[in-house]
């Protein structure tokens, strides 16, 4: 059992029946009243956020997870497939349990995050940056330069769509940030 005191970031916690992972803390002392701890908390099957105020002592039921290394290596009927990239093991993992699922390729190193007690697994982060190749958009137009805020949509070659600025054509590789499905920059290949 953990206390509002050993609250920290990143830290997994059971709270209404559910895993939640402190995204934010803030210890409170008003000049009148007590004391308690301002926290913003991640759901982590389902991604939502949610703001919640401790008193300051509650216990708090801490959970042990694990950020295991994988490696994806194909999509099937159910679900995909992953690979310990220690113990050689493969396992399926539900389509729920991945944002941004279309932006796997095969052979992407991942991390698949485990329940400790259980053995189960919660989520799977991608990496923060992921190169690809744009198989299609717009062509740009002489005089379309980085300085311009305009985007146009792009295809990349998972099949997915994002948006990107008018001088990406199709053929140039682009670094995506796939916290937040955006562009971040052209790539030499």
């Amino acid at each position: 059992m953990a206390t509002t005191a050993d609250i920290r970031n990143g830290m997994c916690i059971e709270f209404k029946n559910d895993l939640y992972s402190v995204v934010q803390f803030q210890h409170v002392k008003p000049g009148k009243g007590p004391a308690f701890v301002r926290t913003k908390l991640k759901n982590v099957s389902t991604g939502k956020v949610l703001e919640n105020t401790f008193s300051v002592g509650v216990k708090l039921n801490e959970q042990r997870v694990e950020r295991r290394s994988y490696q994806f290596l194909y999509k099937e009927d159910l679900g995909y497939v992953f690979m310990n990239n220690e113990t050689y093991e493969q396992v399926i993992i539900e389509e729920k349990l991945i944002d941004n699922h279309d932006f796997l390729k095969d052979g992407l190193n991942c991390e698949v995050v485990y329940h400790a007690d259980t053995e189960t697994p919660l989520l799977v982060d991608l990496p923060i940056n992921i190169e690809f190749e744009v198989t299609y958009t717009e062509p740009g137009v002489r005089g379309d330069t980085s300085s311009t805020n305009s985007l146009k949509a792009a295809t990349i070659d998972t099949g997915s769509q994002i948006m990107v600025p008018l001088f990406v054509n199709t053929g140039d590789w682009i670094k995506v940030d796939t916290r937040d499905r955006s562009y971040v920059e052209r790539v030499k290949k």
